[in-house]
């Protein structure tokens, strides 16, 4: 969660100094263990660090190997050893396996230039200042899970991890980007991965690079995550070993630290990562400390959580931190909260409540795990499988995969399947939320509301013959809230969320599992974890809460009243919005425009 910012002046006139410090102090909230800026004629860079892992206490920021190039980054680089043994092998003798990440990533750009992006692998965002090519070279990583931000004015450029560090800049103008707010108020999030709710500040695409050499710039995309064919071991165990390996890899990458917290549910993806930690930090040390941390709710909706992540802290013997939510500031009590986001969020209350439970576990960890990932990659996509099966007349493989499906999941295959599937168009038609008429018309006339609307309701086809919908799981706009939640939840409390179960070499092997059987009610996580989890959890069937908890509280308080900025008027027709929803759906949407005038009145007081 460092803080990084950087100002180039295309022109090559002298960088301004007091700006360049400004916007570095400015970052002193992602940073608190170290600050330092460098103006070199036309090129600034400032760097606030946060120690999450034992390497940053020999990092120091903006770095240089030569005074020729200079790198600002924040970012965590996995398989370090294979990398150290490739920049080794092209001449980098003296570059040591405990190398701090920057360096890593300094060293692969000396060597490689523009495509040391196709050797790193993690989490990233950087710059890099060539003073020889005269080249800014900046980069984000595959999956987008660091932001980075960027505008040019003129012959100026400003570069940041941080939206609102750009802002401090006189010349960035405070006019907002219609469009995202329009997809905001649609659908919660902004559709266009490029760009952001300000019309000056855009975003780099996730995969992305992004160049200024000779007043040109240009952007590319360096990766795109592969369609591959599935992969048949011979042997069952197989499957489940290489899961094993490849989570465990994962997982000790992001373990440089002896002090870790787990965001654990009662479900089985979180529970996995708590245990095969557990495993990985017993290897290494008896001095570590590991903690589970659990939102429940007693009262306030049905809710077994707490039993089941209870097991799985007792089978593991690790404290478990429950955050009870039952009573904490909601939606209906927006009056006693004050929360600044860089952008929109739908429910400033319960971004504020997560961010002060935060606060209260980090002085124990830096470091959180959280589980998101197997959802998304181990759909069970049964019939494009046998159809890729019969295509390729493949009939002992298929016939394998129907008996395995069976003798493992001790049931019928596909039956259920089958009935799902002939229920799930209403099933997404029942969570389909109507356009809403409570949009200014003129407003949703310019920006093509309805056309953005209809554009989304449509299902898109998918590139992968096999796994069509896991695939699509990995599209970016669907984890860039995610992704943004952690990201300033993390820099306001000090610490860093990870995302595990996204390592590019699990993911690329979920993909390529066959989806009968290891995909069908996650089987290759309950088989790799079959000693490794109480009983109790690795034979829950997944469940999904019953009624949203916000929903509720609603019922029993109401949504406070809309008392309309002027600027909200632009985008909203107040007097259509509803203060009473039916349903959690309607909740949802009647969010949007509360969550968009508080941000509005926010900015509007800031100015």
């Amino acid at each position: 969660m460092s803080g990084i910012v950087g100002i180039l002046n295309l022109d090559g006139s002298p960088v301004d100094g007091d700006l360049l410090d400004r916007m570095t102090a400015y970052l002193g909230f992602r940073g608190p263990d170290g600050r330092r800026a460098r103006a070199m004629k036309n090129v600034g860079l400032g760097h606030t660090l946060l120690r999450v892992v034992e390497e940053t206490a020999r990092e120091a920021q903006p770095f240089t190997l030569d005074d020729q190039r200079w790198i600002v980054a924040d970012a965590r680089i996995d398989a370090r050893h294979e990398l150290v043994a490739d920049l080794r092998a092209r001449g980098q003798q003296d570059v040591a396996f405990d190398a701090p990440d920057v360096e890593l990533i300094l060293r692969a750009y000396s060597v490689w230039g523009e495509d040391c992006v196709s050797r790193l692998l993690g989490d990233f965002t950087f710059a890099v200042w060539d003073e020889p090519r005269q080249r800014l070279f900046c980069a984000r990583d595959q999956l987008g899970v660091k932001p980075f931000f960027y505008a040019q004015l003129g012959q100026t450029v400003l570069f940041s991890n941080t939206l609102d560090c750009i802002r401090l800049h006189s010349g960035v103008s405070c006019e907002l980007n219609d469009a995202a707010i329009a997809d905001f108020l649609l659908f919660g999030v902004n559709q266009e991965i490029d760009t952001t709710s300000f019309r000056d500040i855009r975003r780099l695409p996730p995969a992305h690079t992004l160049t200024w050499s000779n007043d040109q710039a240009q952007c590319r995309r360096y990766w795109t995550l592969p369609i591959e064919e599935p992969i048949h071991f011979k042997r069952a165990d197989e499957y489940s070993d290489r899961f094993r390996e490849l989570l465990r890899a994962a997982l000790r990458d992001r373990l440089r630290t002896r002090r870790v917290g787990v965001f654990m549910s009662g479900g089985l993806d979180s529970p996995t990562l708590a245990a095969t930690s557990l495993s990985l930090l017993r290897e290494r040390s008896s001095d570590f400390f590991l903690q589970a941390i659990t939102s429940v709710y007693d009262r306030l909706i049905p809710d077994t959580e707490r039993h089941y992540a209870g097991l799985v802290a007792e089978y593991l013997s690790i404290p478990i931190r429950y955050d009870v939510r039952d009573d904490e500031t909601s939606i209906t009590q927006w009056d006693q909260v004050s929360v600044h986001t860089p952008e929109p969020v739908d429910n400033p209350p319960a971004f504020a409540a997560g961010v002060e439970f935060l606060k209260a576990i980090t002085p124990k960890t830096r470091v959180f795990l959280y589980g998101e990932g197997p959802d998304n990659a181990l759909r069970y996509e049964w019939r494009p499988y046998v159809s890729h099966l019969v295509a390729r007349r493949r009939a002992i493989r298929l016939v394998r995969a129907l008996s395995s499906d069976l003798f493992m999941h001790r049931r019928v295959p596909l039956l259920g399947s089958i009935r799902r599937l002939a229920g799930a168009r209403a099933h997404r038609k029942l969570w389909l939320e109507p356009f809403p008429d409570w949009l200014n018309e003129e407003f949703a006339e310019r920006c093509g509301c309805r056309e953005r609307w209809a554009d989304k309701q449509r299902m898109s086809s998918s590139p992968h013959p096999v796994r069509p919908l896991g695939y699509d799981g990995f599209r970016a706009v669907r984890w860039q809230p995610l992704f943004d939640d952690c990201d300033i939840n993390g820099a306001l409390t000090h610490c860093e969320i990870q995302h595990p179960f996204l390592d590019l070499r699990l993911v690329r092997y979920m993909l390529a599992l066959p989806a009968m059987p290891w995909c069908r009610n996650k089987l290759i996580i309950r088989r790799s974890m079959r000693t490794a989890l109480p009983r109790d959890v690795l034979t829950r069937k997944k469940t999904t809460i019953p009624v949203s908890p916000d929903f509720r509280r609603v019922l029993a308080a109401g949504l406070p009243q809309l008392v309309p900025s002027p600027d909200l008027l632009r985008y909203v027709n107040p007097v259509k919005t509803t203060s009473m929803p039916k349903s959690s759906l309607e909740l949802r949407a009647a969010l949007r425009p509360l969550g968009l005038n508080y941000w509005l009145r926010n900015l509007a007081s800031a100015s």
